[in-house]
């Protein structure tokens, strides 16, 4: 402990936000648990059905089966001594453990929400930036106004749209699923199929894979470009007018010093802030867009689960998105003591 409050103020800091992640995680399991238990409806009439429910002895027997004829708090402790040991419990639809359907749908997702969030990331902060330099001038009201587009037209109806009109009408692009289906998927490494083509050598997948991946993805990341657009621009904006940016200029420092150790550092704190939130929101939100292309994501097996009140699902869905938020967090305060000095030294 010693050593510790001797050692860099960035791994205090950093030690005491994983410690209190740790102690998050245990929040979101008592909060999934409750929840779940508290959605209204039967989940023995959910799985077994009306005629089956009629008969007490088939519904105490599955109640045994699955650990719901214990009481709440006793329920508790075991899912927790379950999670403990790495088991997230066994699907009442798939009947297969919890933890060996999530690694086959949540690999989909992180492909599906890191593309997203890569394009929103390059073309947001180029756009913010154009806008930023270009103030009320037309490209700051072009950007401007698609920005406001982008924020407000629903996802899910711009993904109607698109699938309608680039499949179905033009046939430019591929139809729904992660792969054309004469090929099939690539050797699993990763579970991202664009990487485990790549990795195996397997191009003809892996161009497959980039064409189902582009719609969706574009899709996906419109409002968080838009968002990201409208921030960088304030972001960029403030900065430039700060002191160590008007000392730069009077140094007679080129433009492009100016505008990458000056005003683009200074103003990657708040947009890493809000990539970092925003990427949390499209790893859990894409259950309608996942839907429509019918990727086999974590979105879809949340929807079926939730439907069918499939309690060991629905908590382990519950889990894994909030272990994502909190991972991207992290890694969002770990890049503060990169990009800000002041975070290394406080």
């Amino acid at each position: 402990m010693d050593r510790l409050r001797r050692g860099s103020p960035l791994v205090r800091f950093l030690v005491r936000r994983i410690l209190i992640a740790v102690l998050l995680v245990w929040g979101i399991t008592l909060v999934t648990f409750v929840l779940t238990n508290l959605v209204p409806g039967d989940p023995v009439a959910a799985n077994l059905g009306q005629r089956a429910v009629a008969d007490p002895a088939i519904v105490a027997q599955w109640r045994a089966d699955h650990g719901l004829d214990k009481p709440l708090p006793q329920q508790y402790v075991l899912h927790l001594e379950s999670l403990l040991h790495g088991d997230l419990g066994t699907s009442q639809q798939s009947h297969r453990p919890v933890g060996d359907d999530l690694a086959e749908f949540v690999p989909a997702t992180l492909e599906l929400a890191g593309a997203a969030i890569t394009v929103s990331l390059v073309l947001g902060v180029v756009f913010g930036l154009i806008a930023a330099l270009r103030r009320d001038r037309l490209p700051d009201h072009v950007l401007r106004m698609l920005s406001l587009v982008g924020i407000s037209v629903p996802t899910f109806w711009l993904a109607l749209v698109a699938f309608y009109v680039f499949f179905y009408r033009l046939q430019i692009t591929p139809g729904s699923g992660r792969v054309d289906p004469g090929l099939g998927a690539p050797e699993s490494i990763t579970g991202l199929y664009t990487v485990d083509a790549a990795l195996t050598g397997r191009w003809d997948i892996f161009v497959s894979a980039v064409g189902h991946l582009l719609t969706p993805a574009l899709v996906l990341s419109l409002y968080t470009i838009a968002l990201l657009t409208r921030f960088t621009r304030s972001a960029v904006l403030e900065v430039l007018g700060q002191d160590h940016v008007r000392a730069g200029r009077a140094k007679g420092l080129p433009r492009r010093v100016i505008l990458r150790s000056y005003v683009l550092r200074s103003a990657l704190v708040p947009i890493i802030t809000v990539a970092g939130l925003a990427f949390g929101s499209l790893l859990s939100g894409t259950v309608l867009v996942e839907s429509i292309f019918a990727w086999p994501g974590v979105g879809q097996y949340a929807y079926k689960s939730a439907t069918t009140l499939d309690l060991p699902a629905i908590m382990g869905v519950g889990l894994v998105v909030g272990v994502v938020y909190l991972v991207i967090n992290l890694i969002v305060d770990v890049l503060y003591g990169v990009i800000d000095p002041r975070v290394r030294l406080r």
